[in-house]
């Protein structure tokens, strides 16, 4: 298996290069690093745990991606509210990430399986 092929890790760095593009204006940059950072966090998560050898290490990185994946969430939601993510935006990138979610979620179990 090569993470490049997987799907979830293709959305979920295309995600991250939205989310990179279209804060690239915000001055707070600490938030613009923080919500950069989480969205960093997914693909980078899933293609460590793929190159693991172990199921449970595996297994391990995908959480991993999954709690960034919701912090992602938290600061897409937190950046709607302060004004700093376009609520049409947003809202999509939220979609983005609950479909990402549900997807590591079956890799997960798909891993422990094997």
């Amino acid at each position: 298996m090569r993470f490049e092929d997987l799907e979830v890790w293709k959305r979920s760095a295309r995600l991250s290069a939205e989310i990179y593009k279209g804060l690239a204006g915000v001055r707070d940059y600490g938030f613009r690093d923080q919500i950069t950072r989480s969205s960093l966090s997914v693909p980078s998560n899933i293609a460590e745990g793929v190159e693991r050898r172990s199921g449970k290490d595996r297994q391990r990185y995908m959480d991993i991606a999954l709690g960034s994946c919701g912090e992602l969430r938290t600061q897409i939601y937190i950046g709607i509210e302060i004004g700093y993510i376009e609520k049409e935006k947003g809202t999509s990138w939220i979609a983005e990430t609950r479909e990402i979610s549900a997807m590591l979620v079956g890799l997960r179990n798909n891993l422990a399986d094997h």
